[in-house]
């Protein structure tokens, strides 16, 4: 199992760049004529495009858009705002190896049926179990001063909200999805993971225990089969523990 962490990083847009400038002058026309497909790569050419390490706020005015292509791209971040696209069906970064996780608000795309990533860049992927970096004291930034509550849209300081990790299937792959929650009643309704995942809401970190990759199950499998059967008690009993230690972590916050 991989036990690499990555650093969180924040602030890693160039926002006074002719890039971005252009980026932004492309999402606004997008919106004004009501195009299906966002290509920004065909704008702004690749030298530019390479420039881009997030997408703008404003991508929430691109409600008719339908496709989303960054297809090798160097972003790293989406914003939050891509859950006011209501017309998404089909989101392709593929190969876009620096982008790790999406926000939870992606699922508000209810027509967001399609998907291709490159999965084994996501933290917590089945394939290598990428680490997920720690999120005590909600390190994640984004450009604004506060943040919403990905469940009920609350606004916040950084210091009010409780980020967590879960993995969910988006489109047609699992992704590691960013919450910003202002509440125990919140958390209550974010969905469940699919099997094979950490099944409940995290802060990540190097202590977090994850389901064995696919390789390191076939491997067991082979080599070791009258033992594969008893893995899953084992794990079962190791997220019974997590799950009593994240609800202690979770009063100790609000009592702050």
């Amino acid at each position: 199992m991989s036990t690499r962490i990555s650093a969180i990083r924040n602030n890693v847009q160039d926002r006074t760049s002719e890039a971005w400038k252009k980026l932004c002058e492309y999402v606004d026309e997008l919106a004004d004529n009501g195009g299906g497909e966002f290509s920004p790569k065909e704008v702004l050419g690749a030298e530019l495009f390479s420039e881009i390490r997030e997408l703008p706020e404003s991508i929430a005015k691109l409600n008719k858009v339908k496709k989303v292509w960054l297809y090798g791209s160097m972003i790293e971040r989406i914003p939050p705002e891509i859950g006011e696209m209501e017309s998404l069906e089909f989101f392709d970064p593929y190969t876009s190896y620096e982008l790790h996780w999406l926000p939870y608000e992606i699922i508000r795309c209810k027509r967001l049926k399609g998907s291709r990533i490159s999965t084994r860049a996501l933290y917590g992927n089945c394939k290598n179990r990428m680490g997920f970096p720690g999120l005590d004291r909600n390190p994640v930034r984004y450009a604004q001063e506060t943040v919403k509550c990905s469940i009920c849209n609350k606004e916040m300081d950084y210091d009010k909200t409780n980020q967590l990790w879960v993995s969910l299937r988006i489109g047609t792959d699992v992704v590691p999805l960013l919450i910003n929650s202002c509440s125990e009643q919140c958390e209550s309704l974010i969905l469940s993971p699919p099997e094979n995942y950490v099944p409940y809401p995290h802060k990540g970190g190097s202590s977090l225990k994850q389901p064995l990759t696919e390789d390191e199950k076939w491997k067991l499998e082979v080599e070791n089969p009258e033992k594969s059967d008893q893995i899953k008690p084992e794990v079962e009993v190791v997220e019974k523990e997590e799950r009593k230690l994240f609800s202690v972590i979770r009063k100790i916050w609000e009592k702050q």
